[in-house]
């Protein structure tokens, strides 16, 4: 077979993404039938930015959940004679298989790599950002409401963290020295538990006067986040449904500890700001409890800025997500993560620039969609 031209490389890239392709067609065309119904989500389709942003992440999460279809070879194949071959490089042995974006050093699929790669990092960014989110909201309302004492402490505790560098304070906590002493285990043992915490005073301030309904919502509250609990935080998972690897949990654990104390002062901004309105008031003369003030009162009006700034957090913690693998920290060697193909691209960049390129573009695009999506949100949420 002949290697295959420039535009051939292109044409053929694609028509790999073609699930990537239908499952973007049917998504924004049911999104933009409905976008009446829709809420915020259907305002952003009436913004140039944030439908830009929002065809581009929706690219990439479709590209993790289709990565087997999309990637002609595993991650890990490696392939004789394919060590550092150019673009379009035919595979021998192989009928009608071409390496699309060249091979590596370790004569393994470069295009492979870069779609496997966007599952780890869109199976990290966004979750972790979601627990970081409930530890930061958990904390951060009652700072904000109660003030006093309370405030002062967890206040401190935050800016305490805040002092340490991030990239410093990632590297103490992924590095194997700290994984022996169980610090990372520790620390999951505790933030894990927030999003229990968080659910069951959120049904427990609505339903507290139903007592059937609040039975059923905190009994399933503790047996699924119980379950999961046990699985993600110790790998004690009896059915092995929860699991997540110690690697993994390592940089989970750290993205999560990381960022909950930014969450956590903007929610209690937030809070100190909007409890000062009359609806607020409103609900104090009623009589209704702190916590659904809170949570029923207070989080709904602040959900604008808190959804913006999780958008540009996932796009925040996907940058130090590649920069943990361009250093080689928390991810194994043979890992398709973006930030470690880098890094080993970056050694041949003058002789082979092929090798580096796709991945820092991908992470870049990736970025970018979640800084435009953030946008246009921003945009949106103003107009309210």
């Amino acid at each position: 077979m002949e290697p295959l031209s420039g535009l051939e490389i292109f044409g053929t890239i694609i028509y790999r993404f073609w699930p990537v392709w239908l499952g973007l067609a049917v998504i924004m065309g049911l999104s933009y039938g409905l976008r009446s119904r829709l809420g915020l989500y259907g305002k952003l389709l009436g913004s140039r930015i944030g439908t830009v942003g929002l065809v581009i992440c929706l690219f990439w999460l479709l590209t993790a959940i289709f990565a087997d279809v999309i990637a002609p070879f595993d991650a890990l194949d490696q392939v004789s004679g394919m060590k550092n071959k150019v673009p379009g490089t035919p595979v021998r042995g192989l009928e009608d298989a071409w390496y699309l974006l060249g091979g590596d050093n370790l004569a393994r699929d470069i295009f492979s790599r870069l779609v496997q790669g966007s599952r780890t990092v869109l199976s990290i960014a966004p979750a972790a950002t979601v627990f970081a989110f409930m530890v930061g909201i958990t904390l951060g309302l009652p700072a904000g409401y109660y003030g006093g004492k309370l405030d002062t402490a967890l206040s401190f505790v935050a800016n305490l963290v805040l002092a340490f560098p991030v990239i410093l304070l990632f590297y103490l906590l992924v590095t194997p020295e700290i994984r022996s002493t169980g610090v990372p285990l520790w620390l999951a043992g505790t933030l894990f538990l927030f999003p229990i915490i968080f659910f069951t005073m959120l049904f427990w301030s609505k339903f507290s006067e139903q007592k059937q309904k609040l039975v059923i919502y905190l009994a399933f509250t503790f047996v699924l986040g119980f379950w999961a609990y046990s699985g993600l935080a110790f790998n004690a998972d009896p059915l092995g449904v929860f699991y997540m690897d110690p690697n993994l949990l390592n940089i989970f654990v750290s993205v999560v500890f990381v960022n909950s104390p930014t969450v956590f002062r903007i929610v209690r901004g937030l809070t100190i700001d909007i409890q000062t309105r009359d609806y607020v008031a409103a609900a104090q003369t009623r009589g209704e409890r702190p916590w659904y003030i809170m949570l029923w009162e207070i989080l709904p009006n602040a959900r604008g800025p808190l959804i913006v700034d999780f958008c540009l957090r996932i796009g925040y913690t996907t940058i130090l997500l590649g920069t943990l693998g361009f250093f080689g920290l928390g991810v194994s060697p043979e890992s398709p993560d973006w930030g470690l193909t880098i890094n080993e691209g970056r050694k041949l960049l003058s002789i082979y620039p092929h090798l580096a390129l796709p991945p820092a573009i991908a992470l870049m695009s990736l970025v970018l969609g979640l800084n435009l999506l953030a946008d246009g949100l921003r945009e949106e949420s103003l107009k309210d």
